[in-house]
């Protein structure tokens, strides 16, 4: 067992797997792991159909509303009414996670979306389109905390990654179903209405869902209810894991009642190894924005406009193209963030969105100074797709992957929500200042800035994240305590950092 072991051979290490490989779980050998994981994922598919069904949605806002059309500021603020929701969502969503547990955080996000939605619906001006997307937002920054920590603590450290990803998964899957929807609506009375109303169904099953869904084992025992997350662990390991992953637990828990941990804000600030992680996690969710991520799903429809093609159908027709392969890019980064790791698959990623920015920048610039050439804007609509190609493996899952694993468990809640308010802050930037300064100084140009800003983010992740593929979160933790006081030194603990 592991109280013999030692702290290397900890249940779901490499070394511990190694030693016992019939112990290892594979992606698909428990259905109980992936069908929790899937229900979970259901607030990331929400996450997504919420925030890209919007690019079709104010298309037609635009013809019903001419004042909305005519106003580049109206059309931001209906568009980032929804991210300052998910910011208040995602800053209160880590305390509620902790305090409430995964599954009351995850049906208070339900609820929002029921009722944004149907406000949304139901709106006889763009006020009220207004009030409802900041309700979904609320929803949105809740799902985006809650889901990836759910997963994350259901799931056996070598496949991780992998579940997470799928939830990133679902949320692209969710912004390509709000295309295909958009897309089928087009010469349905009351488009925009219908794009906005369908989103409670998807709410709704997961609302019913929650009432058979267990919590997260590890907030179980981190309340000491022991007998509960015994239960839930028995459904996700096999005897003999089972007792080694409760051992470690027991661990744990023992630790933290002897040093009467309190968690306070200010410890992600004080306690150098917190404050090392939280500049990991929340500089890639940073980054994840200001590369233009929210600018591409949010606008593309308009982006293609803006490069020459002018009907509705078209810009949608190409948008779903693009969404498309943002759900292909997915399915990649599930695959390969296990097997070559978090860090390089960012690297990569990052890598092509310079090349893909180059693409657009170029190409847009030559359309903005008067080239009509049908064969630029052909280049603009290839540079999305390149862009979205190499964007989605990398840049897409993994930010969110790491924030739900690089934390230690008292801190998991309030950083991961931090960070992910850090996120929705950098969208909020992103979403309310594009169209405006791309009429300022041009298309091209702005992807210019973008350029700049995604070769910065390959810098950044070069010097501060460290790779965590098939880590256990106790191994993690040993990361940021190494890197804040040395491998030689005595290290002090969190725990005793925090009860001093």
């Amino acid at each position: 067992m592991v109280a013999d072991m030692g702290m290397s051979m900890n249940a779901g290490t490499s070394d511990y797997l190694k030693k016992y490989p019939e112990r290892r779980i594979s992606f698909f050998q428990s259905s109980y792991i992936v069908g929790v994981s899937f229900a979970a994922g259901i607030g990331g598919l929400l996450f997504g159909y919420d925030t890209g069904v919007i690019s079709g949605a104010l298309l037609y806002i635009n013809e019903e509303f001419e004042y909305v059309k005519k106003s580049y500021l109206l059309q931001e603020i209906i568009v980032s009414m929804a991210l300052v929701g998910a910011i208040f969502g995602a800053a209160i969503g880590g305390y509620i996670n902790d305090v409430f547990g995964r599954r009351i955080a995850t049906i208070i996000a339900d609820l929002s979306f029921i009722i944004g939605s149907v406000i949304m619906a139901l709106a006889p001006n763009p006020m009220l389109i207004i009030v409802g997307r900041f309700l979904v937002g609320l929803g949105v920054g809740f799902a985006s905390i809650t889901a990836p920590l759910y997963i994350a603590e259901v799931s056996p450290s070598e496949i991780r990654g992998g579940l997470v990803s799928a939830n990133c998964l679902m949320i692209t899957g969710g912004q390509f179903l709000s295309y295909v929807i958009n897309y089928g609506l087009t010469r349905v009375p009351g488009t925009w209405r219908w794009m906005f109303g369908l989103a409670a169904t998807p709410a709704l099953i997961q609302l019913v869902l929650m009432i058979f869904l267990p919590e997260s084992p590890r907030w179980l025992y981190h309340k000491n209810r022991k007998e509960e997350a015994t239960t839930v662990l028995s459904k996700i390991y096999p005897s003999p894991r089972l007792e080694d992953e409760i051992a470690i637990l027991e661990d744990h828990l023992e630790q933290e009642s002897k040093n009467k941990v309190k968690v306070k804000f200010s410890d992600v600030f004080k306690l150098k190894e917190i404050r090392l992680a939280f500049i990991c996690g929340a500089g890639l969710q940073a980054f994840q924005q200001f590369v233009g991520i929210s600018v591409i799903m949010y606008y593309s429809p308009i982006i293609i406009q803006m490069a020459g093609f002018k009907s509705n159908e078209s810009a949608l027709f190409l948008s779903l193209v693009v969404s498309a392969l943002n759900a292909a890019g997915t399915i990649l980064g599930i695959y390969l963030i296990d097997i070559a790791g978090r860090k390089k698959l960012v690297i990569g990623s990052l890598s092509g969105v310079v090349g893909a920015l180059i693409l657009l920048s170029v190409s847009c610039i030559i359309i903005g100074n008067g080239n009509k050439r049908q064969v630029f804007g052909w280049l603009a609509i290839a540079g999305l797709g390149v862009y979205i190609l190499f964007f989605a493996p990398g840049m897409g899952p993994v930010p969110w992957t790491m924030n739900s694993e690089i934390y230690p468990e008292e801190y998991r809640g309030l950083c991961a929500g931090m960070s992910a308010t850090v996120n929705w802050i950098s969208s909020v930037i992103m979403s309310t200042s594009f169209l405006s300064m791309a009429e300022g100084i041009g298309l091209g140009q702005s992807f210019l800035i973008l350029l700049g800003v995604a070769v910065l983010a390959i810098v950044f992740v070069i010097i501060y994240m460290p790779e965590t593929k098939g880590l256990t979160f106790e191994e993690v933790a040993d990361i940021w305590n190494q890197r804040a006081y040395g491998k030689d030194k005595n290290i002090e603990s969190i725990v005793e950092k925090a009860s001093a």
